[in-house]
């Protein structure tokens, strides 16, 4: 026995056992077949129960038997849900699984039954040989990488060998249960990890049906539809031990222990992450998340610090910034009256005004720009292909190759297997399986499809709103704060109209992005889910295309607005330009002086911080004060009165779609710092510091806030490779127009190398702003209670045009046309150097490493090998048992296979 120590004990312990299993063999009634809840009323249960101190175990009673999931219910007295339970668990058994029930009377909250489940060797080994899991054969002989030179400078940063190596490096191949004596089977009941086995567990689970013999109900199957009509509550496998305490010895490992201690706690940020521990612990899934979110955090690094040194240039710069000294000076940008912004509530102004914005604007939009846009577009690539070969090295050590091919394309959803009841022969495996009609699966698209487009339409029609907010608005800030009679002088002077209504129009939006994805979370799965995708790939891969498009439309959308429409079509004074026409009069908005790189800059850190810092709310704190009680609770309740399963049932379940928006927040994330970049070049450094809080919170809530998974397997992070290299490309587009459409890099630069006399800035504020006859203006146009010299009969607009008198009067002039072509000029140049590195640099490295395809087909080679002796030797064996057999009698077989190899090479007599 492994939990109680002692001969009396084990005596006494056997003996009820033994007259328990009897007890449930002859009663066939009660709630369900095999259950074991009568114990307590067998003579020295009380007694058994003093034996047994610790009821925080992964075993059952008996102390051998793991337990390998976890159901569990509320007996509400309804007769249906009583009777789908044990049709469920009479079903189960006949699968082969052993049950065993803790009555609710045994529960703290004395409501709560358990059914506990366990898979014996016969079950293990048949589904194990269906889903083709790889298993150890033979110890792998094929030496590991050199030590890397200064090893000693990454000491610090590592962590013991026993966590980052679990378990030793074996060749393995799929089970099959007709060839055990192949695989190296030491104890039949370790050889299945822990994850394996709950694996196992949970397909057959999803797949049991839960109607009597005598009905064919085909949609009354599997557990996910029974917690769904709630007749149980949760499904789950049990953690191996508490996370702040160590199992015992007779318990098995403390990985969960060794996860919090080495890689869920903050202070271990600068630690490398342990994944082969997290792969053996939750699964190659989310084992292949985090080694994408650490390497994509690790990358961030060298973009955070080549942006910080822009922005750093931008700083010990300022001085030299003759384009804002002259905003600034009262004599040149003092003596400017610029045109009003608007109609009717905007005044005259003076250039002067906006000496701040411009000063702020020159810390983000100046000479390093251009550089780190350039240096992003470089990077992206480096990131995603050293990436690929991150990934092809961990689906070589985690036995991954091949494996969609093998499993996750040819298991089929059950929910597709309940709702497709046509069936047709498959081409490929010659079997008869289940497919929806191509009629069906039209209609289903295009309700999809209509779906997809009318929420977009919707964001689209959000993003109007606001626009029109900003349009109206703008009018208001400006009479405010330019409003001498009123008393906030001192705020006008740091807080220009410009300023104000990017900001507010900033937070709203902010506050209806996150509204429309409380909405359409709920609207993209209900799709999906009526398109009856086959498998689960395909069901991942057409939610996250779904949920990706819609967020890129509702989180981008803002920041591609301020980037290449506001101030791109204003018209001027004499025939401006209004939203949706002239039937409206909201006049286009226009850029400050300065430019419109710093309300991007603007609108970008709102919604990007406000997003990152909304996300790490609800992913530390809101968990971490639900849970505070139950963590508690559980932390000062005795162990042998809280049992394992009742301290993973308060935790939070961690659903099918868990990973999902894990990645989706870091993808959005992502086109924040590639796709905008070159308007705040600290977006990386924000990033930065977001992931390595980002991976310390998921390590803690994995480990101490959800239950444990169920363990599933993924060669790579799916759909979201594609979308990567989708953004990676567009970002390379999106920075070239920003760098020559919003920037002002290009008209500086063709005026000190094209218009400037003496090669410098100096009157290049005076060149970038065109005249205008002030008699000339709109009535419609002029503000109400105007304010301008008398002496001035003229003001300055942002524009390049002909000034008041000339043959062409209000026309474009040739500076327009040559920083037009210096534009276009600039974004072919740097989108075909960006690309031409990009697919230098994809094909200078390969995808896989040289070292790896060579252990590929050394490891390929050698099981060929042995399963080819295998072969051999097991013929031997028959033939050489064969002709030992007497005549007339049954053929016998020797044990040892290799002792009757060295009979049968003996000579016969």
């Amino acid at each position: 026995m492994r939990r109680i120590t002692g001969k009396a004990k084990e005596e006494t312990l056997i003996e009820l056992q033994s007259a328990a299993d009897s007890h449930v063999t002859d009663d066939s009634s009660g709630n369900g077949v095999g259950v074991l809840s009568e114990r307590a009323q067998l003579p020295g249960h009380t007694e058994t129960d003093k034996l047994r101190p610790n009821r925080d175990t992964v075993f059952f009673r008996d102390g051998v038997r793991r337990i390998d999931f976890v159901l569990s219910y509320v007996d509400d007295k309804d007769e249906k849900k009583q009777e789908r339970r044990r049709a469920f668990e009479a079903n189960l058994e006949k699968t082969g699984l052993q049950l065993e029930t803790e009555d609710k009377s045994d529960s703290k909250d004395q409501k709560t039954y358990f059914l506990k489940i366990h898979a014996p060797w016969e079950v293990l080994a048949k589904y194990a040989d269906v889903l083709k899991i790889k298993v150890p054969f033979r110890e792998s002989d094929i030496p590991h990488g050199q030590d890397v030179p200064l090893e000693w400078l990454s000491r610090p940063f590592r962590l013991p060998d026993d966590i980052m190596h679990p378990q030793l490096d074996y060749f393995t191949y799929p089970f099959d249960k007709n060839k055990t004596d192949f695989f190296l089977i030491a104890d039949k009941d370790t050889f299945f990890p822990p994850s394996t086995r709950n694996r196992i567990v949970f397909y057959i689970l999803a797949r049991c049906p839960y109607y009597t013999e005598g009905r064919k109900d085909r949609e009354k199957t599997g557990i996910k539809r029974l917690l769904s009509n709630g007749t149980f509550n949760a499904a789950f496998p049990l953690h191996d031990c508490r996370y702040w305490k160590k199992a015992r010895k007779d318990d098995g490992e403390s990985e969960r222990y060794n996860l919090y201690k080495h890689w869920a706690r903050f202070l271990c940020f600068y630690k490398e992450q342990p994944l082969n521990l997290i792969r053996k612990y939750y699964g190659e899934k989310i084992g292949i998340y985090f080694a994408w979110l650490g390497f994509y955090t690790e990358m961030l690094f060298f973009a955070a610090v080549m942006g910080l040194i822009c922005f750093t240039y931008g700083v010990l710069s300022y001085d030299d910034n003759i384009s804002s000294k002259e905003i600034c000076d009262a004599e040149i940008g003092g003596s400017i009256v610029m045109c009003p912004l608007c109609d009717k509530k905007c005044p005259f102004w003076k250039l002067n005004s906006t000496c701040l914005s411009s000063w702020q604007s020159h810390l983000f939009d100046n000479e390093g720009t251009v550089f780190f846009a350039i240096f992003m577009g470089i990077w992206v690539t480096l990131f995603l292909e050293f990436w690929k070969r991150r990934q092809a090295r961990l689906e070589y050590q985690w036995d991954l190759v091949d494996f969609e091919e093998e499993q996750q394309q040819l298991q089929i959803r059950p929910e597709f297997e309940i709702k497709c009841t046509k069936r047709r022969i498959n081409k490929i495996t010659q079997e008869s399986e289940p497919y929806l009609p191509f009629r069906s699966k039209c209609a289903r698209f295009s309700l999809s499809a209509a779906t997809v487009l009318l929420w977009i339409s919707l964001i689209v029609a959000c993003i109007i709103g606001v626009i029109a907010y900003r349009l109206a608005v703008y009018a208001a800030f400006a009479s405010i704060i330019k409003d001498p009679m009123r008393k906030i002088q001192l705020v006008g002077r740091f807080i220009t109209p410009q300023l104000a209504t990017s900001v507010t129009a900033s937070c709203i939006n902010f506050v209806i992005i996150m509204i429309l994805n409380f909405f359409y979370e709920k609207v993209a799965v209900w799709i999906t889910d009526m398109e009856i995708p086959k498998t689960h790939l395909e069901y991942e891969n057409k939610l996250t295309m779904k949920m990706f498009l819609f967020q890129f439309v509702n989180y981008y959308s803002s920041c591609f607005y301020v980037a290449f429409f506001k101030g791109k079509f204003v018209g001027y004074p004499g025939a401006y330009s209004y939203m949706l026409g002239n039937l409206t009069k909201l006049r286009n908005e226009e850029c400050d002086p300065g430019g419109c790189l710093i309300e991007l800059t603007t609108q970008l850190v709102i919604v990007m911080s406000g997003k990152q810092l909304w996300g790490n709310i609800q992913e530390a704190l809101l968990p971490l004060m639900r849970n505070w009680w139950s963590s508690r609770k559980g932390r000062h309740n005795p162990e042998n009165h809280y049992s394992r399963w009742e301290q993973d049932n308060v935790l939070q379940n961690f659903s099918q779609l868990g990973l999902f928006y894990e990645y989706l927040e870091m993808v959005i994330q992502f086109g924040f710092i590639t796709l905008f970049v070159a308007s705040f070049p600290l977006a990386p450094l924000l990033a930065l510091f977001n992931n390595i809080l980002e991976i310390r919170v998921d390590a803690w809530k994995f480990t101490t806030q959800f239950r444990r998974p169920v363990a599933s397997k993924a060669r790579n992070i799916g759909a979201w490779q594609e979308i990567l290299n989708a953004v990676a490309i567009l970002s390379v587009v999106t920075n070239a127009f920003i760098m020559a459409f919003t920037s002002d890099m290009i008209p500086r630069m063709v005026y000190l190398y094209v218009l400037s006399k003496d090669r410098s800035m100096r009157g290049y504020v005076n060149s970038s702003l065109s005249v205008y006859n002030i008699s000339q203006i709109h009535p419609q146009n002029m503000p109400e209670e105007g304010w301008y010299e008398n002496s001035t009969t003229t003001c300055r607009y942002r524009d390049y045009r002909n000034p008041p008198g000339h043959q062409r009067e209000y026309d474009h002039n040739m500076q327009f046309w040559h920083i037009l072509a210096a534009k276009m000029a600039f974004i072919i140049i740097m989108e075909h150097v960006v690309f031409v590195v990009k697919f230098f640099v994809a094909w200078m490295i390969p995808d896989v490493p040289s070292d790896v395809k060579a252990r590929i087909k050394r490891e390929r080679y050698l099981i060929q090998e042995y399963l080819h002796n295998y072969e051999v030797e097991r013929v031997k064996l028959q033939l050489s048992a064969s002709f030992m057999t007497e005549p007339g009698s049954e053929p016998t077989f020797t044990p040892d296979k290799h002792e009757m190899l060295s009979e049968c090479l003996q000579p016969v007599i």
